[in-house]
């Protein structure tokens, strides 16, 4: 056993040789990563069993915190409910969103390509919140209000922001718009190194539609790219929280739209209970790692 991993050691090593100028390169992001990643991502695991201020030394205080988040914490059990019901409403959605996109545009001219991969991504780089409260202002000016009394469909403003029964729906439907992300470019670049002599291969064995490829060459080739889309979406979805706080306030109405990451950034950022916010942050760690085997198991045909 020692002997394969003296193996192993000796032929990575023999790699990072042979390719240093490429893993220097990678040096910088990798560097970054695990300062501000990696690091802070370990370092909350022990931190989860503390009473800890940042003004005073951590005070182990065993599964206090995570006794009370179960037991105690109502608001932390209503937030478990709106980022499940937030998680599989967003990550499916715009997992399917990004593949079909990736795959229309890729039908497109090179010139069209390059302009559709830009509108689509751009809205994840964009600070787009003050467009959509303008959409969902809730007096007689903003966009949908107006829209919906010139047709008839209400007779009053609706209050999309801060009504309760609109807070969630309305941060999911700007959630999609802004997450074709890094998924969406994975995809894009999937779609066009997929070697073209596979189609002609297909056109052989009898593939004749666009469906057939897309099931029996497009998938099968883009499993990396697929897998990758996957645990971005997963990771985008169970994360969320900057949507609400930037659109309907921090707290939402009733707490309609307060997420785990919302709930973790309440202790940790504004109340600075980093003990009980490490606690949160690791069981939101654990449901995502949960989530990504799943789909590593369903996704593990295409990784071959």
């Amino acid at each position: 056993m020692a002997g394969k991993k003296a193996s192993r050691a000796g032929k990575l090593w023999a790699d990072i040789k042979r390719n240093k100028g490429c893993y220097l390169m990678l040096a910088p992001f990798m560097i970054f990563f695990t300062v501000f990643t990696i690091v802070p991502v370990v370092m909350s695991l022990p931190i989860g069993f503390t009473d800890f201020d940042m003004a005073k030394p951590p005070k182990y205080v065993g599964l206090s915190n995570y006794t009370t988040l179960f037991l105690s914490d109502r608001v932390f059990i209503r937030s478990i409910r709106v980022t499940i019901v937030f998680a599989f409403l967003t990550g499916p959605v715009s997992y399917f969103l990004c593949f079909m996109l990736a795959w229309l545009i890729n039908e497109l001219h090179p010139k069209l390509k390059t302009f559709f991969t830009l509108i689509f991504y751009a809205p994840s780089m964009a600070n787009v919140y003050t467009v959509w409260q303008l959409i969902f202002s809730g007096d007689i000016n903003g966009y949908l209000n107006s829209f919906l009394l010139d047709l008839g469909l209400i007779n009053a403003p609706v209050q999309w922001l801060t009504d309760g029964r609109y807070i969630l729906g309305v941060t999911i439907v700007v959630q999609l718009w802004i997450s074709l992300g890094a998924g969406f470019l994975a995809l894009r670049a999937g779609f066009q190194n997929i070697d073209r002599t596979l189609y002609e291969a297909g056109a052989v064995e009898g593939i004749r539609t666009r469906w057939q490829e897309l099931i029996y060459i497009v998938i099968p080739s883009m499993g990396p790219q697929l897998m990758f889309a996957a645990v971005m979406q997963i990771v985008s979805s169970f994360t969320a929280g900057t949507v609400a706080q930037n659109l309907v306030g921090f707290p939402s109405t009733d707490y309609k739209a307060h997420t785990v990451m919302t709930h973790a950034y309440d202790y940790g950022w504004v109340r600075f209970e980093m003990g009980y916010a490490a606690a949160i942050c690791t069981i939101l760690f654990a449901a995502m790692y949960l989530c990504n085997r799943l789909i590593g198991r369903v996704m593990k045909k295409y990784m071959d």
